[in-house]
């Protein structure tokens, strides 16, 4: 498509439109933003773009006639494709491109995409470092924080890219073609935006839907919705597994981690010689080594880098010890499934910080995963009476209110003793408290070091 031939609307003045717009502008291809809040400040969203580039603003409440007056919308992936700035183009038969379709169509190099509901960030930075140790020219982006149109336009022929992508900014993929995608598993999330897990599970799958039969998807084969994947895929699937012995892919076999191919068995490094906690980032290793393998990085560059890798921010990511007790910040932990990664890697007894925004998550799994390690469940947010009620149902009846999270974390300092560990890992969006996942993180980390004087 041309662009440059194009009236382009993009909807949202956040960190997404913004990348939107300065990509657009670099290539010169004028755009306009649209917000929905009337008192936007212009000039400081002008200030973000790149020197000397020229906007227009449409702001305040919606209407039909912005549909008339443009050719296609890109839409910022906090905004649903349900909401009526998508919907009248839709209407029209208008394209609707989100930041990951307008990226690639600029991009140059390899792509590798990953997606899932849990472990995308942990294995894309694993993956990024993994291309590092081959290729010359890297990006890593998406969803993990650095908008693809970012870099863009940086990239060459040669280049090799690692994309976080999330079910958000999937809905508005078209043409999106990567090298390898990877699909890591599929459990309960943001059923409040896509409705049902039917929905959500072939939205996570979408990111293979241009794939052809010489590129590669990367499934989980313990997953039983992303091992049905591999049944329907365009793309040639490869399965990773913890738990079982397959006759081709990436298993773990006792502590080994190993690609089958062909009859063959290459080694690459054992469990004793990595960073990372938790069975799950067993998962990402053999799912990141999966995705490298096939985008062309030799075995022992792979090595060299999982053996060096070590957690992400906000991953059961170790903070501090305090008086004897060790605090950990699993603020990632957004859904209930997440969160069971984060109290199944503690191996002490364990205070733990859960709550926040509600998504329609149920909590019976995450509870019952506390086997005997949680000695306090202290719960905050919109969900804090739903959690502290599936606990009393379970039979765990150690569950504290805390109306702030300062406050909570004065108590969980109040409760704990020395050798028990401190964990906020919410199962909850930190929305309607912090503005993201990163900025709870931040906060649980800045509190620590004041406990630590």
């Amino acid at each position: 498509m041309d662009l440059k031939s194009k009236k382009i609307l993009i909807a949202g003045a956040g960190i997404s439109g913004i990348g939107a717009a300065a990509l657009l502008g670099k290539a010169g291809i004028p755009a306009a933003i649209y917000d929905g809040n009337e008192a936007l400040d212009q000039a400081a969203v002008a200030a973000k773009l790149p020197e000397g580039m020229e906007v227009s603003f449409e702001l305040g409440e919606f209407k039909e006639e912005l549909a008339d007056k443009y050719d296609m919308l890109i839409l910022s992936p906090g905004i649903s494709i349900h909401q009526p700035v998508a919907q009248a183009f839709y209407v029209k038969n208008k394209p609707v491109w989100g930041e990951i379709e307008l990226a690639s169509h600029f991009a140059k190099g390899k792509i590798a995409a990953i997606t899932g509901t849990n472990g995308k960030t942990t294995t894309t930075a694993l993956v990024g470092s993994i291309l590092r140790e081959y290729y010359q020219s890297v990006f890593v982006v998406g969803n993990i924080g650095i908008p693809f149109t970012s870099v863009a336009l940086d990239t060459t022929e040669d280049s090799a890219i690692a994309a976080e992508i999330s079910s958000f900014q999937l809905e508005t993929t078209i043409d999106f073609q990567p090298e390898v995608s990877a699909v890591l598993n599929v459990t309960p999330d943001h059923l409040d935006r896509h409705g049902t897990m039917e929905v959500y599970a072939d939205t996570k799958f979408s990111i293979s839907k241009k794939q052809n039969k010489d590129q590669v998807i990367v499934l989980n084969y313990d997953d039983p919705i992303t091992r049905a994947m591999a049944e329907k895929a365009t793309a040639h699937p490869v399965m990773f597994s913890r738990l079982e012995e397959l006759a081709e892919g990436i298993i773990l076999r006792d502590d080994t981690f190993i690609i089958k191919e062909n009859g063959k068995e290459m080694p690459v490094c054992t469990t004793s010689e990595i960073k990372l906690l938790g069975s799950h980032n067993h998962e990402n290793i053999l799912a990141a080594i999966g995705i490298t393998y096939y985008m062309g990085v030799p075995v022992e560059k792979i090595r060299d880098a999982v053996m060096k890798f070590t957690a992400v921010e906000h991953r059961i990511e170790y903070v501090d010890t305090v008086d004897g007790v060790d605090y950990y910040n699993d603020s990632k932990g957004t859904n209930p499934d997440a969160a069971i990664k984060g109290i199944s890697a503690m191996t002490k007894p364990t205070i733990l910080l859960g709550g926040g925004y509600d998504k329609k998550s149920t909590y019976d799994e995450w509870i019952d995963a506390f086997h005997g390690k949680v000695r306090y469940l202290i719960v905050m947010g919109a969900t804090a009476q739903a959690i502290a009620d599936t606990a009393k149902k379970h039979g765990f009846h150690n569950v504290i209110f805390a109306e702030t999270f300062e406050e909570a974390m004065d108590i969980a300092r109040e409760k704990a003793r020395p050798g028990d560990a401190v964990l906020l890992s919410p199962a909850c969006a930190s929305w309607g408290m912090f503005k993201n996942y990163e900025v709870r993180g931040k906060v649980f980390k800045e509190i620590v070091r004041k406990f630590k004087g």
